[in-house]
């Protein structure tokens, strides 16, 4: 491969990381390197990777303990923590923070390609500490006070198959509500952002009709496309994205054709508001 490079592909995220084979250890200067981009571009992509699921694990488990079995979605037989996200069990063409309705969400998610689509499903992610800093100080001001509630019984699309059904139905057996600040602090690099997404479902002493109006205003923020990356996949392809500042949509335009991503998440912290106040749980898979 060629030496090793990180090029930035747009004004506010994302980065292309070169010359590096990730079926190998990554040494701590290039890794620490790459934990540097991480941080600052909130996703890496890396192009023809030959890597299986044990690579996979060991170059996620670089940023931290990685996160156990999904309390609800189907994982890779023999490997708990994979899971295969599968386009015939569900598609998720929503913007969303990964399990951000767990009072830990993941700190990030590493996806590489399996199986793929003859066209479609792309995959973006956007950056939600660049949507934080859009906002007008007025609504920024409002923003900040706020929290938000969110529950893994938001809206999930259907597929109409019977298999789809039975994933939706497995995701719903169990209900989880956690609210969140609206305004999250970053553990790391300090950066506030909106931390919201498709399981925000309403705003802590409003009800839901009232919060939709402001969160979707919120929302609009993050998801301007100045704030997003766009990223075509290709056979061997991996990216890691930052959970804890970034939301992920996964494009519902292949048809009936096969998609299958793997992916391997990281364990998470409690999110801080910008008060210094911690997340905290109202229902825990009741």
């Amino acid at each position: 491969m060629s030496l090793f490079d990180i090029r930035q592909l747009g004004g506010r995220i994302g980065a292309e990381v070169t010359g590096v084979d990730l079926s190998s250890e990554l040494s701590e200067a290039v890794f620490r390197q790459v934990h540097e981009a991480f941080l600052a571009y909130k996703v890496l992509f890396f192009r023809d990777q030959d890597i299986s699921d044990e690579d996979q694990l060991r170059f996620a488990g670089r940023f931290g303990p990685l996160t156990g079995k999904h309390p609800m979605m189907r994982t890779v037989d023999g490997a708990p923590q994979v899971i295969a996200v599968d386009g015939e069990d569900q598609r998720a063409d929503h913007w969303h923070t990964d399990i951000s309705f767990t009072t830990a969400p993941s700190l990030g998610t590493t996806l590489r390609s399996v199986v793929l689509p003859p066209y479609g499903g792309d995959t973006l992610v956007a950056n939600a500490a660049a949507g934080y800093k859009d906002l007008p100080a007025e609504l920024r001001e409002i923003a900040d006070r706020l929290w938000a509630v969110h529950t893994n019984h938001a809206e999930q699309p259907r597929l109409g198959t019977e298999r789809g059904d039975q994933v939706r139905a497995a995701f719903l057996a169990r209900r989880f509500e956690a609210a969140h600040p609206v305004v999250r602090v970053h553990p790391e690099s300090g950066e506030p952002s909106l931390f919201l997404g498709g399981f925000a479902q309403w705003l802590v002493g409003m009800e839901p009709r009232e919060s939709r109006p402001i969160i979707d205003v919120l929302q609009g923020y993050v998801r301007r496309p100045e704030n997003t990356a766009r990223w075509t996949w290709r056979p061997g392809d991996v990216l890691i994205f930052d959970n804890r500042c970034t939301q992920h949509y996964a494009v519902n335009d292949y048809d009936a054709h096969p998609r299958v991503l793997h992916r391997v998440s990281i364990n998470g912290e409690v999110p801080v508001g910008l008060d210094g106040k911690r997340s905290y749980a109202l229902r825990e898979g009741e």
